[in-house]
Formats: structure tokens, C-alpha cells, sequence
């Protein structure tokens, strides 16, 4: 493994991998998390944000670290009214950030007059409908802001599926990095309190995930990967196997 250094200069992509930048990433807290990052990746980076029940953390993070770095928001065009009022609430407030909102190719119209309702069709129609709403639009995101490192508010303590991850791991063309990757809910909600940062209008309706109006449900003592596609999946395609895709419309 290539030994990095914490206060090294901005360095060409080829020269780092995602077991040493995570060995690096790992004894710094969240901000110095961030603004390593920036400070040897510089324009390479992305960060994305859902608006969903704990986005005003990391975005608090990214506006107090590196501001610098763009932020994407993928509208599936099937967000709850509350989110989309959110996240202008929250782009309001972090205003000094640089949001790019993407959409996907299909609208949301076009795309149930020709395939139905494809998360009501199993976990092959629920997962083409990743494809098209999520995975596309991001792809489209990194190539056009150019960037193969993607900053993600994942935690371990969200599901099953991200339990093992490491703060920074290759998924094809991208790297992707995980800031609060070690942050329990405890601290998560901590953070909230300490900075005031105004939560979500449906985390008080039992809400501890937050993804698209049909299959999102508020928790009822569950776990929170439950409350996702009545329990079959919980990963929408964006933390399994990003950055590049062959799916085309």
C-alpha cells in the first residue's frame, strides 16, 4: 500500500488508491476528512446529496470544510412535496454551495406509460427503475462535472449492506468516499442539535430513511432498511455499483 501523507500536494489520479486513501482518512475526523480531500483532489471531486433525513449534515460539513466542491441532487421526479421543499430550504441556507440539480433522461410520465409502475414489479422492476432514475443521471453527473472521486454521506450503521465498508472503496471508474462513514445516529442527531440545523418535515412522522413517495414508509420500531421496498432491498443501485453503466434509453 502507497503511504500518503496528510499535508501532500494535489496529485494526478494514478498515483492514489482507495486502500491508501482510506488508511489516510481514517484517524481524521469528518471536516479533516473533507478538507484533505479538497486539498489533494481539488476539482476531482463531487459530493451528492438526497435532502433526505440526515443531509444537512454532511452539507454543514462540506459549506464549514470545502466549499469548493460541486454538490449534485438527482430528482427522480418522484420525491416526497416535503423533500423537494426541504432541500430548497436547505439550499437556501447553504447557499454558498455550488448545488447541480440532474434529472434523469426519461420523465417520470414517459417513463410509467411505457414500463407501468416498475417498482411495483418485483425486484427486476425495481431495480431497472434505479437504473433509470438514479444510476443514469449520476453517471451523467461525473461525466459532466469530470470528477472520479464521489463524496457520500453512507454510514455503516444505515444497513446490512454497508456494515463493512471502508471510508474509501473503488466502484468501477470512481472512487468514492465516505466522510461520516463511522458516525452512529447518536452523533448524527448530536450534530443536528449542536449546529441547529432544521431536520427534515418527516423525520417527526417517523421517517428514518428517506427515498421516493412510493417506496419509502415511516419506521414502526423496524430497522431502517424495513422501511425500503417493503424490506426487499435497500440500496436504490447508487452504493452498489456506480460509475459507469451500460443501461441507455
Amino acid at each position: 500500500m502507497q503511504a500518503i501523507e496528510i499535508n501532500s500536494p494535489v496529485q494526478p489520479m494514478g498515483e492514489l488508491d482507495a486502500v491508501g486513501l482510506s488508511a489516510a482518512l481514517t484517524p481524521l475526523r469528518a471536516g479533516e476528512r473533507l478538507k484533505w480531500l479538497h486539498e489533494r483532489l481539488g476539482g476531482r471531486l463531487v459530493a451528492t446529496t438526497s435532502f433526505g433525513i440526515q443531509a444537512a449534515v454532511m452539507l454543514h460539513l462540506i459549506h464549514s470544510h470545502a466549499p469548493e466542491i460541486p454538490v449534485v441532487f438527482i430528482d427522480t421526479g418522484f420525491l416526497f412535496p416535503e423533500t423537494y421543499r426541504y432541500a430548497d430550504k436547505l439550499m437556501s441556507k447553504f447557499d454558498g454551495l455550488d448545488f447541480r440539480i440532474y434529472q434523469p433522461s426519461v420523465s417520470a410520465a414517459r417513463m410509467q406509460a411505457l414500463w407501468g409502475n416498475l417498482w411495483e414489479q418485483g425486484k427486476e422492476g425495481a431495480d431497472k427503475y434505479g437504473l433509470i432514475t438514479k444510476v443514469e443521471p449520476m453517471n451523467r453527473a461525473l461525466k459532466e462535472t469530470g470528477a472520479d472521486v464521489w463524496i457520500s454521506g453512507l454510514r455503516r450503521s444505515q444497513s446490512s449492506t454497508r456494515a463493512d465498508r471502508a471510508f474509501v472503496e473503488q466502484q468501477k471508474r470512481t472512487l468514492k468516499a465516505y466522510p461520516i462513514l463511522d458516525w452512529a445516529d447518536m452523533q448524527v442527531e448530536l450534530y443536528f442539535r449542536q449546529h441547529d440545523l432544521p431536520p427534515h418535515p418527516l423525520a417527526e412522522k417517523g421517517y428514518v430513511t428517506m427515498g421516493d413517495w412510493h417506496s419509502t414508509r415511516p419506521s414502526d420500531g423496524d430497522d431502517a432498511e424495513s422501511t425500503r421496498f417493503d424490506g426487499q432491498k435497500y440500496e436504490c443501485g447508487l452504493h452498489l455499483d456506480s460509475g459507469t453503466s451500460d443501461f441507455q434509453i
